[in-house]
This record gives structure tokens, sequence and C-alpha cells, in this order.
């Protein structure tokens, strides 16, 4: 993808807004942010609870002296008034604030109005298909570029499908299947979140049809992301189990919008798992764990075995790491490549969504706005970006 110049923008207060500084995945954005920043860089930290940013402020201060004197923004997600004036003084609002379905679309909705670019770490594929539907065109008139799921979900998927893609062919149907491995625990936030997606059933399937009565019908080319079905893969060595994420959509999303992916492309998502027992034991889970999702007190039990804000200590995610492996063929050749890095649910996902942040604040990147994806918004420039902090992006093998 091709540097453009970056869009003209109203100057702000601020170039980065983090708001839900104080939450697990927010703090450790908001450690990320003292510690690479650069120097210049006008950044603020926003909550509902003033006492729990000023503590937060303190623990930053240690990493950076400098951030003694971070600004402090009070805002609740739900005050729309609040929620206008947050938007309206940075370039760029980073939220970690979820379930995204509930606290969400203030957020989104006076980004949009005010022409501020946004990021979040959502994982919900209702969310973001209602945000199209209400925000998008308002985005395209302000220019602001909605840019969801730049964590885990969806950033491995994405940037890694298109960096597989930039290493084959030109103009001919391509395919690509990703395989995703990892070691990682959850936090209260992420359970709660996943268990609202899947007791949201029906309001999920209303909303995606929604938004193919609003977004316009791809000419000349294709862009799909099947379900797939549970395989032995010869590729990775591993039984492959289809992902119903929200990961596939992102990726086809990219596609659809940016031409190098050929006229025809096709992308599966999976997770990959070493053993039978292990495969057939993790199908059993989540189909428990999803039926379960659909009974309100059972949910909400779920819920609060693990309460928002907790999640796995600093030695546990020392251990944890991902790897996803990409198989891509077209044109007669094949390639394998594979993203991979740390814990990925926190360390990983923090330093996703503040370099996510920092390059929409910084870096020149092409004309766009509306709901976009990393690919389409940041590609190269966010990958160069995460090389250098320290996510693995290579060419595994080709031919």
């Amino acid at each position: 993808m091709n540097a453009g110049v970056p869009q003209d923008r109203p100057e702000r207060a601020y170039d980065v807004v983090l708001f839900g500084a104080t939450g697990f995945v927010g703090a450790l954005t908001a450690e990320y942010l003292a510690a690479h920043a650069p120097a210049g860089c006008r950044w603020a930290l926003a909550g509902r609870d003033l006492a729990k940013l000023e503590r937060l402020r303190e623990r930053l201060a240690a990493i950076d002296p400098a951030c003694a004197t971070l600004p402090l923004l009070r805002a609740d997600a739900q005050d729309a008034t609040a929620v206008r004036e947050l938007a309206s003084s940075t370039r760029v609002l980073a939220t970690t604030v979820g379930p995204y379905v509930w606290y969400g679309a203030p957020l989104v909705a006076a980004c949009a109005e005010a022409g501020t670019d946004y990021v979040d770490l959502t994982g919900e594929p209702e969310f973001v298909d209602r945000m199209y539907v209400e925000h998008d065109a308002r985005a395209r008139e302000s220019g602001a570029r909605l840019v969801h799921a730049c964590g885990f979900d969806s950033i491995p998927a994405d940037l890694g499908a298109y960096f597989t893609v930039r290493q084959l062919p030109e103009g001919v149907p391509l395919t690509v299947d990703g395989f995703m491995r990892s070691n990682a625990f959850f936090s209260g936030g992420t359970l709660a979140s996943a268990l609202t997606a899947l007791g949201r059933g029906p309001q999920a399937l209303a909303a995606a049809q929604a938004r193919r009565l609003h977004e316009p019908r791809l000419l000349g080319r294709r862009a799909r992301g099947p379900l797939g079905v549970p395989r032995f893969s010869r590729e990775t060595g591993t039984w492959a189990l289809p992902l119903p994420s929200l990961d596939p959509r992102i990726v086809t999303r990219s596609a659809a919008a940016l031409e190098r992916y050929g006229p025809d492309f096709r992308y599966r998502h999976y997770a990959s798992v070493k053993h039978l027992s292990v495969a057939l034991g993790g199908t059993a889970a989540v189909g428990a764990t999803a039926a379960l999702a659909q009974v309100p007190p059972a949910r909400q039990w779920l819920m609060k075995r693990w309460e928002p804000g907790r999640g796995p200590d600093a030695e546990r995610r020392a251990r944890s790491w991902f790897t996803v492996r990409f198989v891509g063929e077209g044109g007669g050749h094949r390639v394998l490549t594979e993203v991979s890095g740390g814990d990925p649910g926190y360390g990983e996902t923090a330093k996703m969504l503040a370099e996510s942040a920092l390059c929409l604040a910084q870096d020149a990147l092409p004309e766009t706005a509306g709901q976009v994806t990393t690919a389409v918004a940041m590609g190269d420039a966010l990958i160069h970006r995460l090389q250098k902090a320290g996510i693995t992006f290579r060419v595994a093998d080709a031919r």
C-alpha cells in the first residue's frame, strides 16, 4: 500500500486519548504508551473515575517521569455531552471499554460527527455491523476513520492475510487459510464481551442483514470467508477447527476494499490444535459455553466467575504466546507465512491498540474515511510499527 499524505485535520488539544485507561487492558495500553509514545506526542488518559486515573498516572510516572503531568479527562461512556467533548479534543480516540455493544456506540457516534479517528478492541460482529449502518456515511463526510478490532481481534488475521497476499501474484484468484495457536488466558472483560456476543444471536443476525442492505455490492470481484470444516492440516501438522469469529469478516472486508487481493479471494480461519483429543474437548467446551450464554441467569453466573477488571498476572502473561500461520495460494504459487508474538490477549493486544492509535495520529497514510479495517487504513505502516515493537511477520516458505 502506498503511503499518501495525512488528511487535513483541525488542530486538537491531544493526538491520542485513551478511554477506559483504568481497566485491565486499558492500564496495559497506558503503560505501553508511557514507555513508547514518542517525544512530542500529546496524549491523555480518560475514564469515569478520576481517583483511579490519578493512581494510574502515579504508576506511569515511574515508567516515564513526564507522565506525572499527563492530562486526565473525566467522561462516562453513556454521557453523550462528555463523550462529544472528549471526541472533539483529540485526533485519535482509543477505547478499551466493552462489551462494546453496551458501551461503545456513543463514542463511535461522537467520533464520526467530530471527524476524529477511532480505534477499539471489539471482537463483537453485531457491534461492528451496527456501527457501519449507523455511522459509516457520516464518518466518510467528516473524514473520520473508524477502525474496529485493533487487538488480537483482528490484527494478526487481517494484517497477516494482507502480508500473505503481498507475497503472491497480482491479478489472479487467491486463497488464504489462517491457523491460530495460543496458550493464553483471558480477562473478565474479554469473557464478558464473548458471552454477550454469544447470547445475542438474533440481534447479531439482524445487524448483519441490515449491513448487507447498506453495503455497496462488489462489482467484478469476489471476496469470500466461508466457515470451512474441521480437518487435519498437512501444512501445519495440526487439527484445524473452524473459528466463527470476527476475524474472517474483517479479512474479507479488507479484500473487498483492496484490488491487490485479486478478482476472486477466499479466506478461511481456524484454531490450530496439536492433538485430536484436545480438539474434541475444545469443541465441546465452546458448544457448552455457547449454550449457557443463551440463558441470562447462566450468562450472568459465568460473568461473575471472572469479573471485568481482572486478568492473568504478569508471570502468566510472560509465558503466553500466539502464532498464526497462513497458507496462501494463487497463480501457480504457494506461500507459508507466520505472524507471532507474546501474550496475545493483553500484552500484545495493548501494543497493537497503542501502535494503531499512534499510526493514525502520526504516520503518512492512504486517504481513507468511514469504517475501515487495519489493512485498508494502515497496512504496511502498521506492520512496520508492529515489527519494530517485536511482533513477527515472516515468510516461512515459498514455492
